[in-house]
């Protein structure tokens, strides 16, 4: 194979690998966002469910009976 030929195909392949790579990248940003929202969102909602637990009312005490 002439140099030039093998140096024509490797630039072409680095190419494609580069537009691979960043449409991917691009891809894996999009589902980032999306499950770091998710994740976001429910974190927030235990916290405050685990708060709500935390600061409930102790309840009465009972009268004990003999």
């Amino acid at each position: 194979m002439h140099s030039e030929i093998h140096l024509a195909l490797h630039h072409d392949r680095a190419a494609a690998l580069r537009a691979e790579a960043d449409a991917d990248r691009l891809a894996d940003g999009a589902r980032q966002r999306q499950t770091r929202g998710l994740r976001g969102r429910l974190g927030w909602t235990l916290v405050e469910v685990g708060l709500r637990l935390a600061t409930a009312a102790p309840a009465a005490p009972r009268a004990v009976t003999a």
